[in-house]
C-alpha cells in the first residue's frame, strides 16, 4: 500500500531505450518530482538522475534512458532529491516492446502468400511474426500468427487487390509481463502476386462494364419518365386551358385584304354570297326546265328560262335592273341568310350594308 503501490508505465524498447511514465498530475499534484534509476544488484548502487524527461504540463512525467542490463531499480523522490517517494526493482527484460519486422519480403505461389524478415539477434523464440490481410470487400483484418520469422496464409483471390501489413509480438507470460507488440510495419498492396501502388483502382472490366450499363439504364429511364409526365402535362393543359383560335386564320381576307375594314369586307362578302347564290341557282333551274321538256312540254328553252325568272309585282317590269333590284328585295316574312346565320325579314325591314 501507500506510495509503494502506484502505477508506472515500463517501456524496454527492443531492450535499447527505457522509458519510465507516470501520472504525475494524480500522484503529484502541485510537486515536480525527481527520478533516479539504476543497473545491477550489487550493495554498491549506483543512481543516476534522469537527464531527459518527459512533461506534462511542465511537470516532469517520465524518464527516457539508455537500457544498460536486464535488472532495474528505480525510485521517484522530491524536487531536490532528499526525500523517496516511490521506489520499484523489476526486470527489464519482461517489458521489452520489440522494433517492427526488418527486411519483409513475399512470396506467392498460386492462391498462397508466404511472408517472412529477418530473425533478431536476441531471444528470437520469444518473438511471434502476425501477419493482417484484408481485400477492398473486407471490412475488417483477416489475422494469422506464426513463429518468427516466417507466416504463410493460401486462398488468395488472384482477381482481387490485398493490403498487407506485419509486426512482431512477444510472448506473454514466458517472455513478457505485458503483451507488447511492435509498430506495424508499412503497408503494403499486391494484386496477382504483384506489388502495386493503391488497391483504389481495384475495378475489374466487367465491374466497369456493369456501372456503364446501370447508368445508361437510369438515365433512359428517366427520359422516359420525363417524356411521360411531358404529355400528361399538355393533356391537363389543353383541358384546363384550351387553344384560343386565332381570328386572322377564317378571316384571312378581312385582315389581308381589306387591312381590318370591317365595311368593306362585309359589302365585299355580301356580293360574293349573292353572286354564289345565283350560280348556284341557275344550274338548278335549267334542269327543271329540262325535266319539263322531256315530259312532253314542247317549250321553247328560252321561254323555259324567262319563266324561271319571271317575278310577280315589280318583276313584271321589262327593265332587267328592276328585276335584279326585285331579287334582292326579300318577300314578306322571309329569311336572309347572312355570314352563316338566318334573319327573318318582312316588308317593313330592309338592311343596308
Amino acid at each position: 500500500g501507500g506510495r509503494d503501490a502506484i502505477n508506472t508505465t515500463i517501456i524496454n524498447f527492443n531492450n535499447e531505450k527505457m522509458q519510465i511514465t507516470w501520472a504525475t498530475r494524480e500522484l503529484f499534484p502541485n510537486e515536480n518530482v525527481s527520478f533516479f534509476y539504476t543497473f545491477g544488484d550489487g550493495k554498491h548502487k549506483v543512481w543516476k538522475p534522469c537527464i531527459t524527461y518527459l512533461l506534462d504540463q511542465d511537470y516532469n512525467s517520465g524518464c527516457l534512458f539508455k537500457t544498460e542490463g536486464p535488472t532495474l531499480g528505480i525510485s521517484i523522490r522530491n524536487s531536490n532529491g532528499s526525500e523517496e517517494l516511490f521506489s520499484k526493482k523489476l526486470k527489464a527484460d519482461f517489458y521489452i516492446k520489440p522494433s517492427p519486422p526488418e527486411n519483409v519480403t513475399f512470396f506467392w505461389k498460386e492462391d498462397t502468400v508466404t511472408v517472412s524478415c529477418n530473425k533478431p539477434e536476441r531471444n528470437a523464440w520469444c518473438l511471434r511474426l502476425e501477419l493482417q490481410y484484408k481485400s477492398k470487400f473486407d471490412k475488417e483484418w483477416q489475422s494469422r500468427t506464426s513463429k518468427c520469422c516466417s507466416v504463410g496464409e493460401q486462398g488468395f483471390d488472384p482477381r482481387k487487390c490485398y493490403s498487407f501489413r506485419v509486426r512482431l509480438r512477444r510472448l506473454v507470460p514466458y517472455c513478457n509481463v505485458v503483451k507488447y507488440s511492435s509498430d506495424w510495419e508499412a503497408e503494403t498492396f499486391w494484386m496477382n502476386g504483384t506489388l502495386v501502388d493503391s488497391c483504389d483502382d481495384d475495378i475489374t472490366p466487367q465491374s466497369k462494364t456493369v456501372i456503364v450499363l446501370s447508368c445508361s439504364l437510369a438515365v433512359l429511364l428517366m427520359m422516359l419518365t420525363f417524356l411521360i409526365l411531358l404529355c400528361k402535362w399538355q393533356r391537363v393543359h389543353m383541358l384546363v386551358l384550351p387553344a384560343i383560335p386565332d381570328p386572322k386564320y377564317p378571316f384571312s381576307d378581312l385582315f389581308n385584304d381589306h387591312n381590318g375594314n370591317l365595311q368593306e369586307w362585309l359589302d365585299k362578302n355580301d356580293h360574293a354570297v349573292l353572286q354564289t347564290k345565283l350560280e348556284y341557282e341557275e344550274p338548278e333551274s335549267i334542269t327543271e326546265a329540262e325535266v319539263q321538256q322531256d315530259d312532253g312540254k314542247n317549250s321553247d328553252k328560252q321561254g323555259s328560262l324567262e319563266k324561271i325568272f319571271t317575278f310577280s309585282g315589280p318583276a313584271e317590269n321589262d327593265d332587267g335592273k328592276a328585276a335584279e333590284i326585285a331579287c334582292l328585295i326579300p318577300a314578306s316574312n322571309s329569311t336572309a341568310p347572312f355570314a352563316g346565320f338566318h334573319i327573318l325579314m318582312n316588308d317593313d325591314m330592309y338592311v343596308m350594308l
